[in-house]
């Protein structure tokens, strides 16, 4: 295999679909690799599509994922408004990371050469370890795009295939400009020295300055309740992250799970075992029937004694007998029924269907004689040996199993005799409401003013309750600076006022925006002491979400398995985004501290937590934020004609989601990943979903 780059070319043509000859396309942007990078590139492989969204997709999904990916994917054709111009619809969703870098670049040299070149919709960035990047139709402006950005590419490639960015950026950005044989313009220099510092001190021309942060970096940096108006912050200090920067943060903080030991009942259901399991006692435990017939003492060769004949029956054998069974005499039987033990010396078991009744007792209760109407039977027939089953001393669970609710590995540890077993604790989980216009659901009074009704907590504790997790109502913290939701929070950790026991996890909703009465963040930082490891992210909904540790030192009396942190959740108010991020954010982090992907971690795997993904079609438009990823609440129907999973949102079609519409979780059994971009995803594309709930089959 030669050290080059592999590159692909898809043109995207009706016209060149039905007849390939009419392509100039392939032709033109091959010999831009030959004459631009012939040292850099294998030749080009390449395809035609029509105007086909899912044909598109197919088409970079072949050449993107799997061990004999591409590093370069170009596509041509449907960037501009023509009605069936679908390309960036088609590539933007399969995208994992954007680059409007590339982008910029493109029209930047397209509109040297005509202003027409604003009416260009192209789409760049990386899908796995593969560049893609859409260029125009035509030969002529495709060519163009590629000539724009194709001494950079090799560079972005290998990044992307994950090449050490440390040791390419050695040499400073000179070496970089030397090698891909380009020269920055000195008007540009400025941009390799912004690290996003914006000084306020100036003055802003409104009549007022904008405020400045007055805390040094040593100091908190929420907002202090104490401080007047002009130290409050007017724009969040918390850096905003992406939501897979964030699960990494929240995956790295969340402490390992604890063991405990379990009596093996039903309770066990939804606990990871800890320890490999291994047999007790063997299952079947002696030799029993399978059938329904009678005993015997089968010939260990042709010169025995024939099964076949008139015999009598000497004693009968039920599954249920405790006791002594009396040794099987040559030339009697014995009556025996399915899963009883065979007598000594009983070695096979005639079929009732294969006998008849000789003669009954004197009483004519039971059965004196039985004739067996064959002579074939052989040992061990119709038997099941001891351990046939399970034998004694094997690994029956390992490890990182789940205990199902549907019964297998509940029914397997009590077969064979299992008492108790090491499994990871599960946390137990309090949820706590900020906010004094909250009020409870319950409430039998008519609301007044600004009040609502507290929806989140109920909605948090039954999702945790659905997934089998520990939960505590904390209630609800009022938004006083004098200490409540001090309070509150210190209560939960120890296990005293709401909290019926300490918690090891905390759900707060509310209290995570800039206002003077939001205090979740300064009461963490400032009064318990806690660590913010962000406090923004972009998504949509659920961009204030802020998640943070707590020092916590336990009395004596909890032993020496406590941990030394908490984790503290501080979720959106708004109803959908508290749902979202719940989903999104806080299950991950329970599933590793109850010890789900433990076995994929010892097999070197990424654990699979959280929901589980898969790739829907959109049955309509989707509109699509130009900035935040969206979680767009949506159903997901299984088709009864093709077996397809298809999504629909529960809002308006053609419509977004507000955070606080509270019905759009009502009926959701899925959140859509939605990238950013520009108007809507088309009707037909290939998403991702995050399933919250069985999928729906259609009518």
């Amino acid at each position: 295999m030669s050290g080059r780059l592999k590159a692909a070319i898809l043109v995207v043509s009706d016209t060149a679909s039905q007849d390939p000859s009419t392509d100039r396309v392939v032709g033109t942007l091959t010999n831009v690799f030959t004459t631009e990078g012939p040292n850099n590139w294998d030749q080009p492989i390449t395809k035609i599509v029509p105007d086909d969204v899912l044909q598109i997709q197919r088409a970079v999904c072949d050449w993107a994922d799997g061990p004999n990916s591409v590093n370069l994917i170009l596509i041509s054709g449907g960037t501009g408004f023509a009605v069936k111009d679908n390309t960036p619809e088609a590539v933007s969703p399969l995208l994992h990371r954007h680059a409007p870098g590339l982008v910029h670049g493109m029209i930047a040299a397209s509109l040297s050469v005509t202003p027409f070149a604003m009416m260009a919709r192209p789409v760049a960035g990386t899908r796995n370890k593969s560049l893609v990047i859409t260029l125009p139709g035509s030969p002529k402006g495709a060519k163009e795009n590629l000539e724009a950005v194709i001494k950079l590419l090799p560079h972005a490639c290998t990044q992307a295939a994950g090449a050490d960015s440390r040791a390419q950026h050695a040499g400073g950005i000179k070496k970089l400009e030397a090698e891909a044989g380009v020269r920055s313009d000195s008007q540009h220099s400025h941009s390799h020295h912004h690290h996003h510092h914006h000084d306020h001190s100036h003055g802003h021309g409104h009549g007022h300055v904008v405020p400045r942060a007055h805390t040094s970096p040593s100091e908190r940096r929420s907002n202090d309740p104490a401080a007047g108006a002009n130290r409050r912050y007017r724009e969040s200090p918390y850096p905003m992250l992406s939501v897979d920067e964030a699960l990494k943060i929240i995956s790295a903080q969340t402490p390992d799970p604890e063991t405990v030991e379990a009596p093996v009942d039903i309770n066990l259901v939804g606990y990871v075992i800890a320890e490999d399991v291994y047999a007790a006692e063997a299952v079947p435990a002696y030799l029993a029937s399978i059938v329904d017939g009678y005993a015997v003492i089968a010939p260990e060769s042709p010169e025995g004694q024939s099964t076949k004949g008139i015999f009598p029956v000497a004693s009968i054998t039920h599954a249920n007998e405790g006791g002594t069974l009396a040794p099987l005499e040559p030339g009697t039987i014995a009556r025996i029924t399915t899963g009883a033990p065979l007598p000594p010396n009983a070695n096979a078991v005639v079929m009732v269907e294969d006998t008849l009744l000789a003669s009954s007792t004197p009483d004519g209760k039971e059965e004196a004689t039985i004739e067996i109407l064959t002579g074939d039977i052989k040992p061990n027939e119709n038997v099941r040996q001891p351990g046939s089953d399970v034998k004694l001393g094997s690994k029956i669970l390992q490890r990182g199993d789940l205990i199902t609710p549907v019964g297998g590995e509940i029914g397997l540890l009590a077969a064979t005799g299992t008492k108790t077993v090491k499994v990871f604790k599960k946390p137990t989980v309090g949820v706590l409401s900020t906010g004094d216009e909250l009020v409870e659901h319950n409430d039998p009074r008519q609301l007044q003013g600004g009040q609502i009704r507290d929806s989140n907590r109920p909605s948090i504790l039954s999702c945790l309750k659905s997934w089998g997790i520990p939960a505590v109502d904390l209630g609800i913290a009022r938004d006083t600076p004098a200490g409540e939701l001090e309070r509150s929070l210190r209560d939960a950790l120890r296990g005293v006022g709401n909290a019926s026991t300490s918690v090891d996890v905390i759900i707060t909703t509310g209290g995570v925006s800039m206002g003077e009465l939001d205090l979740l963040k300064p009461t963490l930082e400032r009064s318990l002491g806690g660590t913010i490891h962000f406090g923004r992210v972009s998504m949509k909904p659920g961009k204030p979400t802020t998640f943070a540790t707590v020092p916590f030192k336990p009395s004596s009396s909890e032993g020496q398995q406590e941990r030394n942190s908490r984790l503290i959740f501080s979720l959106p108010g708004n109803p959908a985004s508290a749902l979202v991020t719940l989903n999104l954010f806080v299950l991950p982090s329970l599933h590793k501290l109850m010890g789900l992907g433990q076995k994929q971690a010892a097999l070197g795997l990424a654990p699979s937590l959280g929901l589980p993904l898969v790739s829907v079609a959109l049955s309509h438009p989707f509109p699509v934020d130009p900035k935040r990823t969206e979680y767009h609440r949506a159903i997901v129907t299984a088709s009864r004609k093709d077996g397809g999973l298809y999504a629909t949102s529960t809002g308006a079609e053609g419509v977004g989601q507000r955070s606080s519409r509270v019905g759009s979780l009502a009926s959701a059994n899925a959140l859509l990943v939605l990238q950013p971009g520009k108007g809507s995803v088309a009707q037909g594309t290939l998403v991702q979903a995050l399933m919250m709930g069985p999928v729906v089959q259609d009518e």
